[in-house]
Order: structure tokens, then sequence, then C-alpha cells
């Protein structure tokens, strides 16, 4: 049985750190929950070769892209988009698990038969978060959902902060 592993990331903001083109080309997917900002960033994710879904964030200007995208995978209902839907306004008929991310904190909670996770901001963290992306497992009708923080070096050529490229593994897990 095959697992599918996506790379789930938001908030880019036009900077996308090598430590996440490296963790995006070792995925199956990779999924973009809005405010990516830079369409570069979508170049430079699909340069690596797994397929890119996008969903359009509250800074994107390209209408195009849509705010919401349902994908079947495995059985599982996934719903992308970047502004959380309001408390009560999905049913368990909808969507199994709900992927977001504008808040800029990374989240896995379970409220009533909907999962909803964010997987954090790649480049401005919120609230004390670390900067972090995701890895979203599928394998049997069942979901690991395992946050990935990005370390950030303190300097690098040219002034700029760049991730270490040793990111730290946070699991947090959750079936349904």
């Amino acid at each position: 049985m095959k697992t599918a592993r996506i790379l789930v990331i938001a908030d880019t903001h036009n900077k996308l750190p090598l430590a996440v083109l490296d963790l995006a080309a070792t995925g199956d997917e990779i999924w973009h929950l809005g405010d990516v900002c830079a369409e570069r960033i979508l170049d430079e994710l699909r340069a690596i070769g797994p397929p890119v879904t996008v969903v359009r964030g509250n800074c994107d200007s390209n209408f195009q892209w849509p705010l919401v995208v349902d994908l079947v995978r495995d059985s599982l209902r996934f719903r992308l988009q970047h502004i959380p839907p309001e408390p009560g306004t999905l049913l368990k008929e909808d969507v199994d698990v709900v992927l977001h991310g504008h808040t800029h904190v990374a989240r896995n909670e379970k409220r009533g038969n909907v999962l909803f996770l964010n997987p954090g901001c790649v480049t401005r963290p919120n609230r004390g978060s670390p900067a972090s992306v995701a890895w979203l497992e599928i394998v049997a009708g069942k979901v690991n959902w395992r946050l990935v923080p990005l370390r950030y070096s303190p300097q690098r050529a040219g002034g700029s902060t760049a991730p270490s490229g040793d990111a730290i593994n946070t699991r947090l897990r959750r079936q349904i």
C-alpha cells in the first residue's frame, strides 16, 4: 500500500527558503495554501517536479487561482483554502479535512468530524510559532500530519537570513 506524501506550505509572501525546496523535491505533491504573492515562487516549486496545487490568499493578485480547491485522496475529502472557514459552516458530508493558511500559526485540531490543519507560515510566523511547513501523509484512509519547523542561520552572505538546512521534525499525529 503506497503512502502519499504531500508537502503543505502557506504564506510564503514572496520568499521560498532553500530548505523548503529541498523538502519539496521528496514529495509526491505540493499544496500551497495561499499568500504566494510572487508567482515566481510557484515557478520554482513546479520546476522541482511534483505537481503543485495552489489556492489564492488575501495577499495574492492572481484572480485565476481558485479561492477553494476540493480534492479526494484515498477516499478522504480535502478542502484547501487560505482563510479558515467560520465555525459551523462545514458539515461532515462536505469534507473530512480542511487545510488552510492565513493565521501564520500551525494548527492540528478536530472540530466535530472535521480535521483542521495549518502548516504555519514559511516566512513570517505569528504568536511565537517557528517558521514551518508540514508533511501530510495519507495511507489506507488515514492522515498523518507532521509539522516541520524551519531553523534559520543568523546570517548568510548578503546579509539575509537563510535556512540552515537542518529542519527539526516535530510529529503531530491525528487520525480520522
